[in-house]
């Protein structure tokens, strides 16, 4: 079984090389490789002696391109990546006047079971290690040749259900020595797991925290969300009150807009009803189609009169930019359509 070396912090891969018999000045070597560097075989690390490379290439896990596509739109890039034991996991690579920005996976398939997200159909294979997620992110700067300077992890998958390989991620591209990206510029999204939310806000990392929401009443968020048999909307927004409590960090509560279904004025006074104390900012998502469901997005029309009325109930609110219209943009809709073939 491998060690999974590109998961480790700098004082574990000391620990590791020292036992192999190597100097620990190896390990900082090997640690900029991978993390500085991107090196996905130990080909590319020229510095390193042959016996060590013989050595670690048995613990190193690679991150493969599978396939792209590419919007003719505004460039954004879907990739799907192959990992080493077969499965396929996709990243969504944006460019923005501010920056470049990655959607990233944090499983393979999800257990979560939301009706309208291609992600869930097949439910959850396995959770990624925080090798993989960072290999999505890594591989896709080698390949476009362009820096990255925000991080989503709201692709395929419920993060808070991989908890352990995800605050490993989070310290290990943030560490000075390595990527060193800022925390806040980082979103974790959630559907909602109420115990993760509070563990992820004692954590002290200053990231954004999203909630999916996406329903106003328990019976509506049941009929779209599994996750909500478990917590209530109210139990949900506590835990999300206790996270800006704690972090000074507000919510980003997305809502995604479902055709005839949660996209009415009356939901829209019924959600700014209950985020009215809750110091955070909705993120209005029209979802894309999916074919294997019944649900469509809501018109721009009905999102901007969405819109309009949390505005002037005095809720902080965008929709979301339609990034990829063209490509399967949607999160595991890229994967589904592959395994189709």
């Amino acid at each position: 079984m491998k060690k999974d070396i590109g998961s480790m912090y700098l004082d574990e891969l000391t620990e590791y090389i020292t036992s192999l018999g190597f100097p620990k000045f190896r390990a900082k070597q090997l640690y900029e490789w991978i993390h500085k560097k991107y090196a996905m075989d130990v080909e590319e690390m020229t510095n390193l002696p042959k016996d060590l490379k013989e050595e670690i290439s048995k613990d190193l896990i690679s991150v493969k391109e599978e396939m792209r596509q590419t919007s003719a739109k505004d460039g954004t890039i879907k990739f799907l990546f192959r990992m080493e034991d077969g499965q396929m996991i996709e990243s969504v690579f944006m460019r923005y006047h501010h920056g470049n920005s990655i959607c990233i996976s944090s499983q393979a398939g999800c257990a979560m079971g939301c009706k309208f997200c291609a992600s869930t159909i097949g439910g959850k294979i396995r959770n990624l290690t925080a090798s993989e997620m960072l290999g999505q992110i890594y591989l896709a700067m080698k390949l476009t040749k362009e820096r990255i300077s925000n991080i989503v992890v709201m692709g395929t998958g419920e993060p808070l259900d991989n908890y352990d390989n995800l605050i490993r991620f989070l310290h290990l591209i943030s560490n000075e020595q390595g990527y060193n990206i800022s925390l806040r510029n980082i979103t974790v999204s959630s559907c909602g797991l109420v115990p993760k939310i509070k563990m992820l806000a004692d954590e002290g990392l200053p990231i954004t925290f999203a909630l999916s929401l996406h329903a106003t009443s328990d019976e509506e968020r049941r009929n779209l969300m599994p996750v909500a048999n478990r917590y209530t909307i109210k139990e949900t927004l506590d835990a999300c009150r206790y996270y800006f409590d704690k972090t000074g960090r507000r919510v980003t509560f997305e809502y995604s807009l479902v055709r005839g279904v949660n996209d009415s004025e009356q939901h829209a006074i019924r959600l700014a009803k209950l985020l009215s104390d809750m110091h955070g900012h909705v993120n209005l998502i029209p979802i894309n189609a999916v074919a294997e469901t019944e649900f469509s997005g809501s018109t721009r029309e009905s999102a901007e009169r969405f819109k309009n009325t949390l505005e002037k109930k005095s809720i902080n609110v965008t929709i979301r930019r339609g990034m990829g219209s063209d490509i399967d943009a949607a999160c595991g809709q890229l994967r589904l359509k592959h395994a189709k073939d």
